[in-house]
């Protein structure tokens, strides 16, 4: 798989700088195309207005909606237009309720969905659910990007999470193109199984698959002496100095991951560098 087709979400325009610099220096090295949604979201709660002020309430926040989608895209087509690469962008206003038909839509036809980091302060409540959209509905694997992060240069240490399941197997499968570039890559296995079919060799029928495609893999198995596994792996990626996560997404139901926490969510929250996740 080569990434040829290339697509981001902006729904902020504060954070249209990293995003668009991220994907667009992707692009860049791919020689893909960038697609670029600039999405104007109501994020109003209908059900919370008395009656009668419904229709005057939602045609205010659509009007709001659209004038932020257009000066997403003003500033979207200022930052595209100091790069080299092919590109294109289309806008829309959207509620909440219609987001995600929206969101996958778009990304069903990119091999990559380039997206901000969807926690943090200032952060819209419409961030989380275009990730999810992206990868549940759309079927496409997504790059998240730090605010900090700098992919002018691709990632040469990747650190791959690895639990045998099939959400982790997608996103280093999807992640092929990238780790192409690395120049170190490191498997990840944290307290394997002892009665699973790799206990006596955790790790390598992968590492053995990756050989096959001029990847050079390192397995680490390590205990989890953290409470959270995020924890364990943030860890392991600073002390082996990854510039990039690959992981798989959302193991448990979107729904335990919201109300109960989960890896997706830890690593989304407290990411530093970019995570690359798939479903």
């Amino acid at each position: 798989m080569s990434l040829k087709s290339i697509s981001t979400v902006i729904t902020e325009k504060t954070l249209a700088k990293s995003v668009i610099e991220a994907a667009a220096a992707v692009a860049a090295k791919h020689d893909a195309h960038l697609d670029a949604l600039c999405l104007g979201v109501d994020r109003s709660q209908m059900e919370y207005y008395y009656a009668g002020a419904n229709a005057m309430v939602l045609q205010e926040a659509i009007s709001r909606a659209g004038q932020e989608a257009e000066e997403i895209e003003a500033e979207t087509k200022r930052l595209l237009g100091r790069t080299d690469i092919r590109w294109g962008t289309d806008t829309g206003v959207t509620q909440m309720v219609d987001l995600g038909r929206q969101v996958a839509q778009h990304a069903r036809y990119s091999d990559l969905v380039v997206l901000p980091k969807p926690y943090g302060q200032d952060r819209g409540v419409e961030l989380e659910p275009v990730v999810e959209a992206a990868m549940f509905e759309g079927r496409v694997p997504v790059l998240i990007v730090p605010d900090a992060a700098d992919l002018s240069r691709m990632p040469k240490s990747v650190l791959l999470c690895w639990n045998e399941s099939s959400e982790s197997l997608a996103a280093i499968k999807a992640s092929l193109p990238l780790l192409g570039e690395a120049d170190t890559v490191h498997i990840c296995i944290i307290d394997p199984p002892v009665h699973g079919p790799g206990r006596s060799d955790p790790g390598g029928m992968l590492a053995s698959w990756l050989a096959r495609h001029d990847i050079r893999a390192e397995i680490d198995v390590i205990a989890r002496t953290l409470p959270k596994v995020s924890d364990v792996i943030q860890r392991q990626a600073d002390d082996k100095g990854a510039e990039m996560i690959v992981m798989g997404a959302y193991g448990h139901s979107r729904f335990r991951e919201a109300i109960l926490g989960g890896a997706t969510r830890n690593m989304l929250e407290d990411a530093k560098i970019p995570v690359f996740m798939a479903h």
